[in-house]
């Protein structure tokens, strides 16, 4: 088993993420505002996706945005499922839509919007699955944690693996997301108290400082930046 490690060692991991990352934007070009994209533009057929919200600030590790969100996709055996599928999952439809069954980041915003403006959505997160008539009655909502996610800003990083539980994009994600987790230990770059998460009806979400429920109270191997500053060092900048 991992040991924790000390605030001191985690402050120093987070400013070394934080310089890869500057790396990864400086090769892959600013970051995409969600809202912005399209199928249409050039994405890697896998890879870890990093969001950004818009007023929350890093306030242990420098001056610059937080990430409040990592993710990838593809993680079992044989699936097929691209990185670009996945964003325009959390992205939803282009008249504003979208499915919050089908995207767990979608549904831990939608319930924290109905929890902080009071709205009545009794459906929201029941099941996989909804008919129409249940569906219908949830497109305002749909359309609110659009806008919220389209409007926040993210970087990827193109990791071409095979799917399966020895997949890279799964090794780094499961060992950053213990790293940027506030859970049960002292807050480094805490969320700032606007942001929207504290009012998830998922503590995780709301202790981690996160738009993540997987993962938050685990423990990360600081080893994996060896790996992560190997893939980001290994891209070619684009022109």
């Amino acid at each position: 088993m991992i040991a924790s490690p000390s605030v001191g060692s985690r402050l120093a991991d987070l400013v070394r993420f934080y310089a890869i990352l500057a790396d990864l934007e400086s090769k892959v070009s600013a970051a995409r505002r969600l809202a912005e994209c399209s199928g249409r533009m050039d994405w890697p057929r896998r890879g870890l996706y990093f969001f950004f919200e818009d007023g929350e600030k890093r306030s242990d590790t420098g001056n610059g945005p937080r990430v409040v969100r990592v993710g990838t996709h593809a993680l079992t055996v044989g699936s097929g499922t691209k990185l670009w599928t996945r964003l325009s999952q959390h992205k939803g439809q282009s008249n504003g839509g979208g499915n919050h069954r089908g995207s767990i980041f979608r549904l831990i915003v939608g319930t924290a919007l109905i929890n902080k403006n009071g709205l009545n959505f009794p459906t929201w997160g029941i099941g996989n699955n909804a008919d129409k008539a249940v569906r219908s009655g949830e497109v305002d909502l749909e359309r609110q944690v659009s806008e919220v996610i389209g409007n926040m800003q993210f970087l990827w990083l193109s990791i071409e693996d095979e799917p399966g539980p020895k997949s890279r994009r799964r090794y780094v994600e499961k060992n950053l997301i213990p790293l940027l987790s506030n859970y049960n230990k002292p807050p480094l770059d805490p969320p700032s108290t606007t942001w929207l998460g504290h009012f998830c009806n998922r503590e995780r979400v709301r202790k981690s400082g996160l738009w993540n429920h997987n993962h938050v109270e685990e423990t990360y191997n600081p080893t994996f930046l060896d790996d992560l500053d190997h893939l980001v060092a290994g891209l070619k900048k684009v022109a």
